[in-house]
């Protein structure tokens, strides 16, 4: 008896007709059409206001220093009238969270409108394609363009078509690194030839990224690069609002004249004029349903609603909606999720705040030195230290410094320590104490620092006195 299983091969044999399939798609370029509406407008004021701040905030100047200014060689970060450090850092990772907690909270409330309305991937591309528009035309002027030889009329296009962009990367990458290095100094300095080559790097690196990301890339980013695409679906649920197709009311799709009885040819309202795909930034189709590559940009909505006006049909065959309400079913705004991400929320932020307005605005430093101890001309133990003192503060601050933790303690030294707004000042200290005063060989003392003019500011810092051995 054979211990072998019996194995027969059931693969069918290859025939000529069989096609092969490719895994990869090969990008179709997107043309989007020319629109008007009310979301598009509200994303227009909303643009608006973020160029303005994110080109605007990097001219402002406070306390004698650019507002809003990361100092990375000196370490110092500089918001408005607060000085940060390295040593703040924590503030940072708070402020992060936050901003997490908040995504999570408007996504289960109301999809993607990040992505539709304030993600820069999506701004910048807004604006390039309405360089497109400028240059080259509407979508099928850019479509016969695009298919026309070249020619003069298309090489002037699309020379101005990406100059316009390479110009709009270049102000952003400039204007990016002038949180870095001062913007005054850094136009001046750039076009002069006297900047930095670090800085020519940078600038020319994040023109080329924009240029690519809003130019070239596009839905790209968002389809494929975006991990937020990817990982929305856990946060929504059946109650999030979401650009959706109203099958119900839209099928049986189908063209047909303007104020005919359609309903009696068994038609819906949707006319299939497909100007809900036109004018997608992603190209894709939403009387498919909602889809991984849909960022809620709303932009079919106003198209849908401008024909629908033109047919003298209802408005929102495609509108703001949630899942229940297309099914006939209530919508819940408050839900147990939702109610969570936001006490979440409000409890970080109250914990940031805290944290904010409690920070101490001096930074104090004690190091001992290599040397364990040693003996004065006066037969007293003596230590050396280092201390180092940071003051955050926008204004300048003497501080008066003590030291304490054992008998007989003597401090060598400057007592008064003046220290300018935002700066760093390191001295030498030494503590003296009586040999027989001393309890033990290691013995715990502390630095005490006070502001000359406010005693609430009072830091205090842990070090050790190191003596000779006790028998």
């Amino acid at each position: 008896m054979s211990d072998k299983i019996p194995v027969q091969n059931v693969t069918p044999p290859a025939s000529k007709n069989t096609e092969s399939i490719d895994l990869y798609a090969a990008r179709e370029k997107i043309y989007t059409r020319a629109f008007h509406g009310f979301f598009r407008n509200v994303r227009m004021v909303g643009g608006a206001l973020l160029f303005l701040l994110y080109f605007g905030t990097v001219w402002l100047n406070w306390g004698g220093h650019q507002a809003v200014w990361w100092n990375l060689p000196e370490r110092k970060f500089f918001i408005f009238g607060a000085t940060f450090w390295p040593q703040d850092f924590i503030l940072l990772s708070g402020l992060l969270i936050v901003a997490a907690f908040g995504l999570f909270f408007i996504t289960v409330y109301a999809g993607r409108v990040w992505c539709g309305y304030t993600c820069p991937q999506s701004v910048w591309t807004w604006v390039f394609m309405w360089c497109e528009k400028i240059t080259e035309g509407d979508r099928n002027q850019r479509i016969k363009l695009d298919k026309a030889p070249m020619s003069a009329n298309k090489f002037v296009r699309k020379l101005s078509k990406h100059t316009l962009w390479l110009l709009i990367g270049f102000v952003t990458g400039l204007t990016f690194v002038g949180y870095f290095a001062p913007i005054r100094e850094l136009v001046v300095d750039f076009f002069t030839g006297q900047a930095d080559g670090w800085a020519y790097f940078w600038v020319g690196f994040f023109t080329l990224a924009t240029y690519g990301n809003a130019g070239w890339l596009r839905e790209q980013v968002c389809i494929y690069m975006c991990p937020y695409a990817r990982f929305q679906s856990v946060m929504f649920d059946k109650d999030t609002l979401i650009v959706s197709y109203d099958p119900r009311r839209g099928e049986v799709r189908g063209p047909r004249k303007k104020d005919s009885d359609y309903k009696a040819q068994g038609l819906g309202d949707c006319i299939d004029c497909t100007m809900c795909v036109q004018v997608c930034p992603t190209g894709i189709d939403i009387r498919d349903g909602l889809q991984i590559e849909c960022i809620g940009c709303a932009a079919c909505i106003d198209a849908c609603d401008d024909i629908m006006d033109k047919m003298h049909y209802p408005r929102g065959l495609i509108s703001y909606t949630t899942e229940h309400n297309l099914s006939g079913q209530k919508t819940h705004t408050l839900r147990p999720r939702l109610i969570g991400y936001a006490l979440v929320l409000l409890t970080m932020m109250g914990l940031l705040a805290a944290a904010f307005f409690t920070r101490s605005l001096v930074g104090f430093d004690v190091s001992k030195d290599r040397v364990l101890y040693r003996e004065n001309a006066e037969g007293r133990i003596e230590n050396v230290y280092s201390l180092k003192i940071m003051n955050k503060d926008q204004r300048d601050h003497t501080y008066v410094l003590q030291a304490s933790g054992l008998p007989d303690l003597q401090l060598q030294g400057k007592r008064e320590i003046s220290v300018a707004a935002g700066d760093i000042v390191s001295l030498p200290v030494e503590l003296s104490v009586d040999p027989e005063q001393l309890p033990s060989s290691t013995n715990e003392v502390y630095f005490i620092l006070q502001d000359a003019d406010n005693n609430d500011i009072t830091v205090k810092a842990k070090s050790r006195f190191i003596g000779p051995h006790i028998r």
